[in-house]
């Protein structure tokens, strides 16, 4: 069995107000990138925006205060959006609540019998071919939105979106299409200028501006925006615990397991290449607890499964992070 010893124990031994001062601007940028980034994964999980931020605050604190990476930063994730929106589409939102739950205590007994360093092992290209999977589907997902199609009903399968999407590809609406493709640019133009600031945040920013402005001045209010189509509620909700059934469960089984090793792969992976930027090691037990006890609490509230995000990880390295405190400050 492992020490239970948190990072940010550790962290704190040293402590001093020059780390605190580099932390709360890491901690702040990382949460401005974090909050765009949890509603979009949420919605295009399948479920409603403020799933993805609720998940992105109490699993981003559990990652932060009790995993064993110094910069890691937890929350929704890309890769779990397929899987997330395939598992409400045949057990519901409940369905997902037990599934999250089963796979936190997964990942927190994979920790305690010191299974972390085993995943290393888990050959490259799989990891490779399952990620660029994941981002072909995610990129099949939001050709409709991208282009401010006008579609009926759309079906879940691959091969089925895509015949849609030529078959109604004449209802573009070529604004929608300018704020999709300027956006991409900005991203991507944006390391060669800054490479403290991410690029989606600058975009974010800059387009919300600019479609604000065609709204109030030019009349244009074909582009739809979150508050169009959402309302988020500014409260955490209460705690609620799921109706659990042995028959349930066992349906919801691979789906589980599902989760727990992709949430491990995607962790170690993250606190990994953290470790290559700065120099420290991780416990690869102690996160997966972390990472475990994150994924059991948090769909109690209504979130979704959550994991190391790299580009969050990064961000918060870029900007000075060092402890866990850049972390709790950004959830």
């Amino acid at each position: 069995m492992i020490e239970f010893r948190p990072a940010l124990l550790t962290s704190l031994k040293h402590y001093s107000r020059e780390k605190f001062t580099a932390d709360l601007m890491a901690g702040i940028i990382v949460g401005i990138v974090a909050l765009p980034l949890a509603i979009a994964f949420g919605i295009a999980s399948g479920v409603s925006p403020e799933k993805g931020i609720i998940t992105a605050i109490i699993a981003g604190f559990l990652t932060s205060a009790l995993g064993g990476s110094r910069v890691q930063i937890g929350g929704p994730t890309g890769a779990f959006i397929v899987i997330v929106y395939g598992i409400i589409q045949q057990y519901g939102i409940e369905g997902l609540t037990v599934a999250t739950i089963m796979a936190g205590v997964f990942l927190i007994l994979l920790g305690l019998f010191r299974l972390g360093t085993i995943i290393k092992f888990i050959p490259y290209p799989i990891v490779v071919g399952f990620t660029s999977g994941i981002a072909v589907t995610i990129f099949t997902t939001q050709i409709k939105d991208l282009f401010g199609l006008t579609t009926p009903e759309m079906p879940g399968d691959f091969a089925g979106k895509w015949m849609i999407y030529f078959q109604n590809f004449g209802t573009i609406d070529l604004w929608a299409t300018a704020v999709g493709v300027i956006s991409v640019a900005i991203i991507a133009l944006t390391p060669r200028f800054s490479k403290k600031i991410p690029g989606s945040l600058i975009a974010i920013v800059v387009m919300t501006l600019a479609v604000y402005l065609l709204k109030r001045y030019a009349g244009i209010d074909s582009v739809e925006t979150i508050g169009d189509r959402f309302t988020i509620n500014s409260q955490l909700p209460d705690a609620v615990i799921p109706a659990l059934s042995w028959e349930g469960m066992k349906g919801l089984l691979p789906a589980a397991i599902t989760i727990a090793v992709l949430g491990a792969i995607e962790s170690l992976l993250s606190a990994t290449v953290a470790d290559g930027v700065t120099g420290d090691k991780h416990n690869s037990n102690q996160e997966l607890v972390a990472q475990g006890i994150a994924n059991v609490v948090t769909p109690l509230f209504g979130g979704i499964p959550a994991t190391g995000a790299i580009a969050r990880t990064m961000t918060n390295i870029n900007n000075g992070g060092r402890t866990p405190v850049a972390g709790v400050i950004h959830a």
